[in-house]
C-alpha cells in the first residue's frame, strides 16, 4: 500500500509562502464530528507552526520540553491559518505562542517552551520504576510508515478497537501521521500530534469514549527516537462530569514525558468504537 500521500493537511496553494495556511485532508475528520478536525491534527499543526518559528530564528539549541494546547472552539474542516509569536528568547529558552484562526476568529492556541539541553546533574532523585514497552516486534515491527494504532487492554494488543471497549486499563503505541503531505514528521511533531490520544487512553470505557478533551499538556524530557509513539493511562480523577486524565509517554527506549488534559462530558454523543474499523491508508468502515 502506498502511504505517501498519507497527512492530516496539504499546503494551501494561495496562502502565503511560508506555508502557514494548511488545508485538512479527510484523515483529519473527527470522530465527534465530521464537519470538525479531531485534536491530533489540530495540535501536530500547532507544533509544526512553533517548531518552524525556532528554526527561522537559527536556534538549534533548543528542545521542545513543554506543548500546551487550549482547544477552546470546533475546529472546522476550513483552511487552516497558523500565526506565531516569541514570547520571550534568551540564552536557556524561548516561548513561543502559536494560534490558530478560521473565518478571523481564534479557535485554538499552544504556548510551546523550548529549553536548551544542558549537562545532567550528578546528584541521585527518586523517579518512579514502572517501565512502560510497546507491543513486540513481532506484532508492531518497527516502522516510519503511518498506521492504525495498536491498543492494550485486558484483551492484549490489538489494531482492532472494538476489542478494547471495556473499562480496563489502556495503552496505545502509534506510528504517527505526517503533519502536511510531502514533508518530512519530526519527532517533536509526532510527539505533540499523538499527545491528544491520552484522551483515548484515559476516557474510553466500556460505553466508549464520552469525555471530549478541552486542552492538552505535554511535558517531554527528552524527544521520541523516531516517529513512534507509545501512550499508558496513569491516573484518572472524575467528578461532575469533569476529568483529569494523566498518561505517561514512551517509546522503543522508555519513558520520555507526560501528558496531562482536562475533558469535559460528552456521554450524548460518544465515539462507539465497536461499529467501526480502521485502515491504515486512513480509510473507516462499519465493524
Amino acid at each position: 500500500m502506498d502511504l505517501s500521500s498519507v497527512a492530516f493537511f496539504t499546503l494551501d496553494p494561495d496562502g502565503k509562502p511560508d506555508g502557514d495556511v494548511l488545508l485538512p485532508t479527510d484523515l483529519a475528520r473527527s470522530s465527534w464530528s465530521t464537519e470538525q478536525v479531531h485534536g491530533v491534527a489540530i495540535s501536530g499543526a500547532l507544533a509544526r507552526t512553533a517548531e518552524r518559528t525556532v528554526a527561522d530564528l537559527g536556534r538549534d539549541d533548543l528542545r521542545p520540553a513543554r506543548h500546551s494546547v487550549d482547544l477552546f472552539r470546533p475546529a472546522a474542516m476550513k483552511p487552516f491559518h497558523l500565526s506565531a509569536e516569541v514570547v520571550r528568547e534568551g540564552p536557556r529558552i524561548c516561548l513561543v505562542d502559536v494560534t490558530l484562526r478560521q473565518d478571523g476568529e481564534r479557535v485554538a492556541r499552544a504556548s510551546v517552551l523550548f529549553l536548551v539541553v544542558a549537562t545532567p546533574a550528578s546528584g541521585e532523585v527518586w523517579s518512579p520504576t514502572d517501565e512502560h514497552r510497546p507491543p513486540p516486534a513481532e506484532v508492531a515491527p518497527p516502522t516510519t510508515e503511518p498506521r492504525v494504532p495498536f491498543v492494550h487492554s485486558e484483551a492484549g494488543w490489538s489494531q482492532r478497537f472494538g476489542d478494547h471497549q471495556n473499562a480496563s486499563r489502556k495503552t496505545s503505541w502509534s506510528s504517527a501521521v505526517p503533519i502536511v503531505r510531502g514533508e518530512p514528521l519530526t519527532p517533536y511533531q509526532a510527539a505533540a500530534a499523538t499527545a491528544d490520544g491520552a484522551s483515548l487512553v484515559t476516557n474510553w470505557g466500556s460505553e466508549g469514549v464520552q469525555h471530549i478533551n478541552t486542552d492538552i499538556t505535554l511535558a517531554l524530557a527528552r524527544l521520541p527516537r523516531g516517529t513512534e509513539v507509545g501512550l499508558a493511562a496513569l491516573d484518572r480523577v472524575e467528578h461532575d462530569g469533569i476529568a483529569v486524565g494523566t498518561a505517561a509517554v514512551f517509546d522503543r527506549d522508555g519513558r520520555i514525558g507526560e501528558v496531562v488534559m482536562t475533558s469535559i462530558v460528552n456521554a450524548r454523543r460518544a465515539v462507539d468504537f465497536t461499529r467501526v474499523e480502521y485502515a491504515d491508508d486512513g480509510t473507516v468502515r462499519d465493524a
